[in-house]
């Protein structure tokens, strides 16, 4: 039974961390377009996390298969982003448990401080 749920469980955060694909609208097409990375200067840091698989592991105030937000925020502080960056690009574990986060190679540098920007930003 415990290897069933541990099962269930590493194929729901497999599942729930693929990228979600955001509609674009090409000025000079009716076409719809997936985007594969977000606007490193049109998008905030809650926008950007808006676009990706963050969701599916991690919320602002509850911890799920991750970490909150405010937990996050809490254990780190401005010194981290170059850190907490790289761990959003490339991934980590053991920080938080057992589950790892997989990496996100399709993010910018910028848009991944911003991404840390915004989590820091919900410290208490």
């Amino acid at each position: 039974m415990k290897k069933l749920f541990l099962t269930g469980c590493v194929s729901l955060f497999i599942f729930s961390c693929s990228k979600k694909e955001t509609p674009s609208v090409d000025a000079t097409s009716s076409e719809t377009t997936a985007v594969s990375e977000p606007s490193k200067t049109n998008l905030s840091g809650d926008q950007i996390i808006e676009t990706l698989d963050c969701s599916g592991c991690h919320a602002v105030n509850e911890r799920m298969i991750g970490p909150s937000y405010k937990e996050i925020a809490e254990k780190y502080s401005q010194k981290d982003i170059e850190l907490l960056a790289s761990k959003i690009i490339e991934g980590g574990s053991g920080v938080w448990g057992g589950v790892p986060m997989s990496p996100h190679p399709q993010v910018s540098k910028e848009d991944a401080k911003k991404m840390v920007e915004y989590i820091l930003s919900q410290k208490k």
